[in-house]
């Protein structure tokens, strides 16, 4: 079993009468993405302030790294980094200066050659000696992460870390937390994307109204959300008639030579699936797994029909929700 480095426990913080969390526990795996989404004051922000020992938490447990953030505070800072959702960078600095003063402030050795490293790692070497104030959003960004990263922090938290930037620079974030996460890095990733978590998270956790209404892998919270189905296509009409009788709850189209079967998309319902299809000789040309996408899930546990929480599915993407086998 993985090793956890996060674990929160019946997390509470009101402000007032009005609960801003209300009990919420999760865990988080070491060297994991985990992602979590909800409608703007659901309480994600307070979540990483509270985890980052910038707020006391009104009631339950964080430990992160294993530190006790009431108990251990020092600790926790020594182990993380921390990504707002707009990048804490000084304009009338250089992104080389930047990125020294984090070390300076730090204290941290060989500081040129990491910061050398740092700029050459986010493509910024040839803009290290430009002021700030002349970098774009997406620039800025990458130098805020960059900044994040002086001092090697085991465990990051990234708040909303591509909102407002156009998507080539979304996804050069998202190349660079996978990056992360493959040299071992734990990442908390609160987000306005959809597609984002989809991408990038191992786990997600759905927070309404102070609550964690659910969580799970991507591929299991789309099962909790009806509407999943398989899409088989044959190349007979006959072919088709025969699965028909089959499968009864299938869905028949004569002129495209496709069934739609109800099917949550798990290995073991397609394995039955094609097993009745296999006891009567019947083979389709193809099949198609198709799921609801993340925005289906969480329209259907917050019911908020008007969420902020949006998915910018970019012009040039596949449909991720389809799975095709040939």
């Amino acid at each position: 079993m993985a090793t956890s480095d996060i674990a929160v426990s019946g997390l509470r913080k009101a402000y007032g009468d009005k609960a801003v969390l209300d009990g919420i526990s999760f865990d988080v795996a070491a060297g994991s993405v985990f992602s979590m989404l909800g409608p703007n004051g659901a309480g994600k922000t307070t979540t990483v302030n509270i985890m980052t020992t910038l707020m006391k938490p009104d009631a339950g447990t964080v430990r992160v790294a294993g530190y006790d953030i009431a108990a251990k505070t020092k600790d926790v800072r020594s182990v993380i980094g921390v990504t707002g959702q707009f990048a804490a960078v000084d304009e009338l600095l250089t992104g080389r200066e930047n990125l020294r003063l984090i070390a300076d402030l730090k204290r941290v050795r060989s500081s040129d050659r990491i910061i050398s490293g740092l700029l050459d790692r986010f493509d910024l070497a040839e803009s290290a000696q430009q002021l700030v104030s002349t970098y774009s959003g997406g620039m800025r960004r990458k130098l805020d992460l960059a900044m994040t990263l002086v001092g090697s922090p085991r465990i990051i938290f990234l708040d909303e870390p591509t909102t407002g930037l156009d998507p080539r620079s979304r996804r050069t974030m998202w190349d660079l937390v996978r990056e992360l996460v493959a040299d071992g890095v734990t990442i908390f990733l609160t987000t306005q994307y959809l597609e984002e978590a989809d991408q990038l998270a191992d786990r997600i956790a759905v927070l309404d109204q102070g609550r964690i209404v659910a969580q799970g892998t991507p591929a299991e919270l789309k099962r909790q959300v009806p509407g999943s189905h398989v899409r088989l296509r044959f190349s007979s009409a006959r072919d088709l008639e025969a699965a028909a009788r089959v499968l009864a709850d299938a869905i028949g189209d004569g002129e495209n030579l496709t069934l739609r079967v109800p099917n949550d998309g798990g290995v073991k319902s397609l394995r039955t699936l094609l097993g009745q299809l296999d006891e009567h000789a019947i083979n389709p040309d193809e099949f198609t797994v198709q799921t609801p996408d993340l925005d289906d899930v969480f329209l259907a546990l917050t019911n908020h029909a008007n969420s902020s929480v949006t998915d910018h599915t970019d012009n040039d993407n596949d449909n991720d929700n389809e799975v095709t086998a040939r």
